[in-house]
């Protein structure tokens, strides 16, 4: 039961330092035909894209969105953990 739950933390995690990881790499100077790069990218911008979409964040060339991907990712894994909580105990 806490395997599951221990899951979906650590998937949450990775997510949040992808985000991290995405942002720094937009700061320098890199291949964006790397795979590793495309594969960051990729994964990134199924969480990106839509609070993009929904909310224009992009200000003076300043990208806002992957501050409010976090803080959704948050808010989602708390209810995600507290339900999965609740289902299992």
């Amino acid at each position: 039961m806490f395997l599951l739950i221990d899951a979906v933390r650590i998937a949450f995690d990775i997510m949040y330092w992808l985000i991290i990881i995405r942002v720094l790499l937009s700061w320098i100077r890199h291949d964006p035909y790397q795979p590793i790069f495309r594969f960051i990218y990729e994964v990134t911008e199924v969480v990106l894209g839509p609070v993009r979409r929904f909310i224009p964040l992009r200000t003076m060339g300043i990208d806002f969105s992957p501050i409010l991907a976090l803080l959704l990712l948050q808010l989602i894994e708390t209810l995600v953990i507290s339900l999965l909580y609740n289902i299992l105990f």
